[in-house]
């Protein structure tokens, strides 16, 4: 039974190594003082053996830790293991690397803190060595050290370094590039406070906090990341979960609150960093951190810096932190986070003002969502005196390269104006055209986010705005007729299919356009890339090309179906409904199908915010358009038309929308038959 599970162990398969380790587990649980001791020979001899594969080195280590886990293991076993394993962990092997360092963690759990007493020097020097790295010292990534320097070279175009902004090569290498045995020496360290736990809190000094401190500034993202994870299990040793209470008495002798000042300077650091695994970490970091302290006003001494970047994350486009950070608000805040934000109402606006020009495009959009939900969730006499700073950093951020930011901030603005009408009039001037160049945005969701600013500045302003609002739609709606017949959507990119669903600008192909510039891993650079440079990777947003008149029209649908909720304005319907139907009508250019799938969508909403007996006089002014949509090739617009149809049957009343259509026109009744109603969800 033995040798098959040290076989098992010892596979070169991973999913038949995990399967040893279980079943090892298991059968040491049925062995008695004896056979661990058989048992604990043979992982020493597989490791004694320094020609062994490293699948042989792996499975011992992790048998190993499975008797130490399992506090069944001697003292002579945990002593020559703890050299075993410090000397593997500069193992060419990542993998026999990290299971050596989860030895020396379950060896702490085992024997306790003194082991990491022991072993200290050697740890930490191990991190210390690896901190930094010199590229005239690398080995070659391949058969020769040529080919290495050309691998740098292409990081960074020598030619461009002198630019400003422009990026080193050896600067990106070491934001992107693996970072050797660092990451498991970090590891190690890791494992053996998670093993030690409450009782590591005496070996917390100002050494090991600045050799952890110096890896939450290294320039290497995958260092950062690791060094909040080994931050996060730092602050963890301030919580005994064996004591009363749960939590270890604050004072001096705790060293999550005698250093708490320094780690919430880095936690700080890390809840605003470019890369999403680094805030995640440090979004770890920082919950462990503050549950590991016993009251909220002993919290209350770091929430200065917590606060504004905790709030911002819930906002943060990487799921994983939003959804983390989200969670952490609410444990930490317990329904009080409107009053703490409030509390510390300066530093947030100042953080938020801050992120709204960060390089990351994601961050700005962040801050610009958050800025938003100052003003309709707090106090409004708390954010007044904040106003002009705050619209000053929505309006930068309007006219920003990346849509989604544009988007958040135009949504923004139309929050901020209708919570503080009179703060924001001598604003208005200038947001017009932004609210306006938004509505005809190439991007759908930027023109509805408009469609929706706007309609609450009607709400502030009235009749002032209304004036201005409408003249907008009616030139709107009336300019598709000017629409060209032969206009592209994609303005200069390439005519003809696109590979693998990419399509290309008419240039790409140009060489001199492509020769001897700035390379980008794909998305590993996109964070770094601010306003005013071009984007890269994967999450290239800045896409924009002149507006064409039926996206001005598709703007203005989107407003018609804002303005049609707000019931003093119902009557400018009668003007606006006949403008919509005809615009609907011109079929003369390629996007129309877009248009029409538009006022099909929205038409339902329309007639429910006007009312059943006021629409029904203009509902035959769109039969035409939505029968066409129905019966076209088009499947979105088609299906959009369908919907239409269901939901004005189920508000109008069934009979009465065939009344309607047999009047208007009886060959509609088949098409009108044939259409399946569900009713909608």
């Amino acid at each position: 039974m033995a040798e098959e599970i040290l076989k098992l162990i010892c596979s070169s398969a991973k999913l038949e190594r995990d399967r040893g380790v279980a079943e090892l587990q298991r059968f040491i649980a049925t062995l008695d003082g004896p056979g661990i001791q058989e048992l604990e020979q043979r992982f020493l001899q597989l490791l004694g053996d320094t020609s062994a594969e490293w699948e042989k080195k792996h499975g011992a280590l992790m048998g190993a830790k499975a008797v130490l886990v399992l506090q069944v293991s001697s003292d002579d076993f945990s002593s020559v293991m703890g050299e075993k394993a410090i000397s593997l962990l500069d193992d060419g092997e990542f993998r026999v690397r990290i299971a050596a360092g989860e030895v020396m963690g379950a060896l702490c759990s085992r024997v306790g803190p003194e082991i990491y007493g022991l072993y200290k020097d050697v740890i930490l020097q191990g991190v210390r060595s690896n901190l930094e790295r010199d590229l005239s010292l690398l080995e070659p990534m391949t058969s020769s050290q040529e080919d290495t320097e050309k691998l740098v070279e292409k990081l960074g175009n020598l030619a461009d370094r002198k630019r400003r902004n422009s990026a080193d090569a050896a600067q990106i290498f070491h934001d992107t590039a693996g970072w050797k045995a660092l990451e498991t020496w970090m590891k190690c360290l890791q494992s053996m406070i998670d093993g030690c736990g409450h009782l590591f809190n005496p070996h917390v000094d100002q050494d090991l906090l600045d050799l952890i401190f110096q890896a939450l500034n290294h320039t290497n993202r995958f260092v950062r990341e690791t060094g909040y994870y080994v931050c996060a299990s730092l602050v963890s040793c301030g919580i005994d979960h064996n004591a009363p209470d749960g939590v270890v008495a604050i004072d001096e002798s705790n060293a999550v609150y005698r250093y708490g000042h320094q780690f919430t300077e880095y936690l700080g650091k890390g809840l605003s960093d470019n890369w999403s695994q680094v805030r995640l970490a440090a979004s770890i970091a920082t919950r462990k951190f503050l549950q590991s302290l016993p009251s909220d006003e002993i919290r209350g001494q770091f929430y200065p810096v917590l606060i504004p970047r905790m709030c911002l994350n819930r906002y943060y486009v990487a799921e994983g932190v939003k959804i983390f950070s989200q969670e952490t608000w609410r444990q930490i805040t317990q329904g009080e986070g409107k009053q703490l934000v409030e509390r510390y109402m300066p530093q947030v606006v100042e953080y938020y003002i801050e992120q709204s020009e960060a390089d990351n495009h994601a961050v700005r959009e962040a801050a610009c969502a958050c800025i938003a939900e100052l003003g309709h969730k707090l106090d409004k006499s708390v954010v007044s005196p904040y106003i002009p700073k705050l619209l000053d950093a929505l309006i930068v951020c309007f006219n920003d390269d990346s849509w989604p930011v544009r988007d958040a901030a135009c949504v923004a603005c139309g929050n901020f104006v209708q919570c503080f009408p009179q703060e924001s009039k001598d604003s208005m001037p200038t947001l017009y055209p932004l609210f306006f160049n938004n509505l005809q945005d190439n991007i759908p969701s930027v023109r509805q986010g408009a469609a929706l600013a706007l309609a609450n500045v009607l709400k502030a302003y009235g009749d002032e705005s209304a004036k201005i609002v409408i003249a907008k739609i009616k030139e709107g709606l009336e300019g598709v007729a000017s629409q060209p017949v032969t206009a592209e959507k994609y303005g200069d990119l390439e005519k003809g299919p696109a590979t693998y669903g990419v399509v290309k600008r008419a240039r790409d192909n140009d060489m001199d356009l492509h020769t001897d510039k700035q390379m980008y891993s794909c998305g590993s650079l996109a964070p770094k890339m601010g306003r005013g440079k071009r984007g890269g990777g994967c999450m290239d947003h800045k896409f924009r090309k002149p507006p064409e008149p039926w996206e001005l029209a598709d703007g203005c649908v989107h407003l018609v179906s804002e303005i049609a909720n707000i019931p003093q304005y119902s009557s400018v319907l009668t003007e606006l409904l006949p403008l919509v139907a005809q615009a609907a009508s011109h079929k003369h250019y390629t996007q129309h199908f877009q248009l029409l799938e538009s006022i099909c969508k929205q038409l339902p909403s329309i007639a429910r915010g006007l009312g059943k007996r006021p629409f029904k006089q203009f509902i035959e002014f769109f039969l035409n358009p939505v029968f066409y949509a129905l019966t076209s090739d088009n499947a979105l617009t088609s299906s959009a038309a369908s919907q239409c149809l269901n939901q004005l049957s189920s508000f109008l009343g069934p009979n009465i929308l065939r009344g309607r259509v047999e009047q208007y026109n009886p060959r509609y009744l088949e098409q009108l038959d044939a259409n399946q109603f569900i009713a909608p969800l």
